[in-house]
């Protein structure tokens, strides 16, 4: 965050602060009406000793001790500031009761500013209320001002906890889908690698086209991998590339299939998410002749895609160290990039391996 930005936001939670409190003091001053100009100064004692209790108790108490689970400190250093609020106010600025009775014992009218805090009363009605009440009264004020700190002060620490909490994760997330991601790239390298070397060793003259379909494909995962989506059409194509690339290596290509329907324009997905199905697909699909079975179908319905691929498993032996990478990596990505977004389905049997994905596409988690 800049600089400014920074000083910016703290110049607006002054600002906030200040409307707030002088919207408080100015609603309190309606009791004083009728004579706005004889305000006693208890009135400005009690709001300027309630802010600082406020803030005292904001930036240091709640924190300090509060949230640190030090509760019988905290109730110790809150009753001990409220209790000096208390006698500085009784002592210096409160009307004295006393100083009432004493005046009404010789028919002299109370001090104005006691009148002001208890208008339309008599003397009599003063001297008669208790004055244990009337000192500890005030003290309610202190106790509200602090709930309200206390609860704002636990409600903010609380929230930025979740902020970073959220944060935390999300890094965490974003690291792991770029590891996953940079997985994805020396796999299909040593996959098209294996199809040029394929070609060069029986020095076909369709390794030129070769080297331009990988430079094709290798230019795609530069530049658009990077974004946290591609367009769908743009995918598909590189798709499609791929498998170009495979067909110039193997003999029978006629069970080689790719058919999309729906329409893929203004559709957006995750970069390389689909290319590991169709690299497992030609790994196990090719027979030691040189003919391969995969068929693929993409089916676009508004933001739903559903992807089938099905390919032999001629060519299938189990590496426990190396084998079932890619499908690791994107189930993977899936539960990062689509969270209750997505469904996987994979089935085999003595002869076909079958792979269905269907995935919301405007659902994929770009906060990423």
């Amino acid at each position: 965050m800049k600089i400014d930005t920074i000083r910016n936001t703290s110049s607006n939670k002054i600002l906030f602060h200040c409307i707030i409190w002088v919207f408080f003091v100015l609603t309190s001053l309606i009791q004083f009406y009728e004579s706005p100009f004889r305000i006693n100064n208890d009135f400005y004692v009690q709001w300027t000793t309630g802010i600082i209790l406020f803030y005292l108790n904001y930036f240091y108490l709640v924190p300090a001790l509060l949230l640190e689970k030090k509760y019988w400190l905290y109730f110790v250093f809150v009753f001990s500031l409220i209790l000096l609020f208390m006698i500085i106010r009784i002592n210096y600025f409160i009307p004295d009761f006393s100083e009432v009775r004493h005046l009404r014992l010789r028919n002299m009218p109370p001090p104005e500013d006691f009148k002001l805090m208890y208008k339309g009363r008599t003397p009599a009605v003063m001297a008669t209320r208790q004055p244990l009440f009337f000192k500890i009264g005030p003290s309610f004020f202190y106790i509200l001002i602090i709930t309200i700190s206390a609860i704002i002060r636990t409600l903010t620490e609380f929230y930025n906890n979740q902020q970073n909490k959220l944060i935390a994760e999300t890094h965490r997330t974003n690291t792991e889908l770029i590891y996953l991601r940079k997985q994805t790239n020396p796999h299909f390298l040593f996959n098209s690698l294996n199809s040029i070397y394929s070609l060069a060793h029986k020095k076909s003259d369709l390794v030129p086209d070769a080297i331009v379909t990988l430079s094709e494909l290798m230019r795609y995962m530069l530049y658009e991998t990077d974004n946290k989506t591609v367009a769908l059409e743009k995918e598909i194509n590189y798709i499609q590339n791929y498998i170009d690339l495979q067909k110039l290596r193997l003999n029978n290509i006629e069970d080689i299939v790719i058919n999309v329907h729906g329409d893929t324009r203004n559709k957006f997905i995750e970069p390389l998410l689909l290319i590991s199905f169709v690299e497992n697909g030609f790994k196990y699909g090719t027979d030691y002749k040189g003919a391969a079975h995969v068929k693929i179908k993409i089916f676009i319905l508004e933001n739903s895609l559903d992807f089938w691929i099905e390919n032999t498993i001629e060519n299938y032996v189990k590496d426990p160290e190396n084998s079932g990478i890619g499908l690791v990596n994107i189930q993977s990505r899936l539960d990062l990039l689509y969270p209750n977004a997505h469904k996987l389905t994979i089935t085999e049997d003595n002869q076909y391996y079958r792979v269905h994905l269907n995935l919301e596409l405007d659902k994929i988690q770009t906060a990423i």
